[in-house]
């Protein structure tokens, strides 16, 4: 009897303890001005995005609904506070002049010895994961390499992935008459490996004629950020950092370290061996680890409108020697953006036209001209930029379907918000803030009829009046999205080359409006997206 009853007072207790460990901070924001979330243990504010009842984007949309006259509110993402800014002028205040209270991204990745041997945790030291001075010294080493001057040394090898895609969906339908059905992520996905792996890693891959290649198999495997496996590396190296070092848990499995760690080692030997000069990302890499890779300051006005611009963190010289797994890192996630985000947009790009067939044939008219006044040549960088209607078609894509629908900063030190009228209250080292990008985006009052697909927007006249503190497609401040000129880049390369060929129709199979996953997914469609391509006449 002594015994059962020591059981039972050793289970209650255990059970009062994470109790009170999972509890401990819910009054967290009880003595700040601002309206907060109710919160429950474990799942914190986030029970029905944990449940997967609702999608992601809807989730930020309805929290930011929820307090309309509200500049700040709290609510919590599992155990950890979160001040969610509602306020453009505020988030351009912490993102970008109160930077340095900001400095880093919510910690995702577990505990890495940035000075140890830790190679395969790869994704913790990517330029996304980085934190402090190590950040800052790795982003002025990588921001050449993201100038225009670059993008236009790269250009040519991304053209040729797009015209070879082009090349085979233009055979596959002369075999079937004048029009194919295609799905349009899986193709969209497979070119944009295509492009990365020679952009960034030299190879020649044409995952369309092989599907199987090894190169998109352990590249689908990297960026499968979903299923009850992958959410619980996810929480546990939330919850228990160090214990994953010790485990070897990554985000990236070990195959797939490995993988590419070898290719870029054996690629950068060659290329050094053999003073091999293709003018990609290996070859900026191979520039910033000798520090001979110099910001240079240059003229971007005919930028596209989302493009970020690179703050001054960027543009300072710095030597530390990059380390073998801090280089493999950057092509990791430059791999993982580039083919993620990417193919997304462009997707949702293709979903609107599909849509609005009038938008879809201005555009094809403006790509038709463009086609027209290159006399037979090779469009260039800087003539894709000058495509007005194509730069307000993208950019009313990434505000409609944002890549990223909501990003975070950590708060490294205390933080005094004094924003008048009331608001005044300390941000604590140790929380966060949140951008409810989902949420700006789809504000009547930045945005009137906020889900019509309307790019003029942004034309020459509107897009003078848009706040750019709510427009956050790749994020604000020197924190901001490194790789957004070569997304865009892609994005209208895509674009282009596709409309030069190819209408796209709906099909029976073309779901709209078109459905998102619930859960942590954050712009994953329920079931792809099915359209027909249907062959222009001239260029049968």
């Amino acid at each position: 009897m002594e015994v059962d009853l020591l059981y039972v007072t050793t289970f209650v207790t255990i059970i009062g303890l994470l109790y009170y460990l999972l509890t401990k901070n819910n009054g967290y924001f009880h003595d700040k001005p601002i309206p907060s979330m109710a919160v429950y243990p474990l799942l914190g504010s986030s029970a029905p995005l944990m449940l997967k009842r609702v999608t992601f984007p809807n989730f930020v949309k309805s929290i930011y609904d929820k307090y309309p006259s509200a500049r700040v509110f709290g609510f919590f993402d599992t155990t950890t506070p979160i001040f969610v800014i509602r306020d453009p002028e505020l988030i351009k205040r912490i993102a970008v002049k109160d930077f340095d209270h900001f400095v880093d991204h919510r910690p995702m990745f577990g505990h890495v010895d940035m000075d140890g041997d830790d190679s395969h945790k790869l994704f913790a030291k990517s330029l996304f994961a980085m934190t402090g001075q190590r950040w800052r010294e790795m982003r002025a080493t990588l921001s050449p390499a993201f100038t225009g001057s670059k993008m236009r040394q790269m250009f040519g090898l991304m053209v040729e992935g797009c015209e070879t895609l082009m090349q085979y969906l233009e055979d596959q339908t002369n075999a079937k008459g004048s029009t194919i059905e295609i799905e349009v992520k899986d193709v969209l996905s497979r070119l944009g490996i295509d492009v990365i792996a020679t952009c960034a890693f030299g190879l020649k891959v044409n995952s369309l004629k092989e599907p199987e290649n090894e190169f998109y198999r352990q590249g689908r495997r990297i960026v499968k950020f979903s299923g009850f496996g992958f959410i619980l590396k996810i929480v546990a190296m939330r919850f228990f950092p160090k214990l994953t070092t010790i485990l070897g848990i990554d985000v990236v499995d070990r195959e797939q370290a490995d993988y590419f760690t070898k290719l870029i080692r054996d690629t950068m030997s060659t290329r050094e061996g053999q003073g091999i000069v293709r003018h990609d990302m290996i070859d900026l890499l191979i520039q910033a680890k000798k520090n001979t890779l110099i910001h240079q300051e240059e003229s971007e006005s005919q930028d596209g409108f989302a493009t970020v611009e690179e703050s001054n963190v960027g543009k300072v010289q710095l030597s530390r020697p990059m380390t073998e797994s801090e280089m493999v890192a950057q092509c990791l996630i430059f791999f993982v953006a580039g083919f993620e985000a990417v193919s997304t947009t462009a997707l949702f790009a293709v979903y609107e036209l599909v849509r609005h067939p009038e938008i879809q044939d201005r555009l094809y008219q403006e790509v038709l001209q463009t086609k027209e006044s290159l006399k037979g040549k090779q469009i260039s960088y800087d003539v894709l930029q000058q495509m007005k209607y194509l730069d307000m078609v993208v950019s009313e894509t990434l505000r409609i379907w944002a890549p990223s629908t909501a990003t975070d900063r950590l708060c490294v030190r205390d933080y005094e918000l004094d924003a008048g009228e009331g608001l005044k209250f300390t941000i604590d080292k140790g929380t966060c803030v949140w951008f409810p990008v989902y949420g700006l985006h789809h504000d009547p009052k930045y945005y009137p009829n906020p889900e019509r697909f309307d790019p003029e927007r942004f034309n020459d006249e509107n897009k003078r009046n848009i706040n750019l503190g709510a427009y956050l497609p790749f994020g604000s401040g020197p924190r901001n999205c490194i790789g957004s000129r070569f997304a865009l880049m892609e994005i209208k390369a895509i674009l282009y080359h596709m409309l030069l060929k190819f209408s796209f129709e709906q099909s029976e199979n073309t779901q709209i409006p078109l459905q998102l996953e619930k859960g942590l997914s954050n712009l994953a469609t329920e079931r792809g997206l099915h359209v027909n391509l249907r062959l222009r006449s001239e260029v049968k």
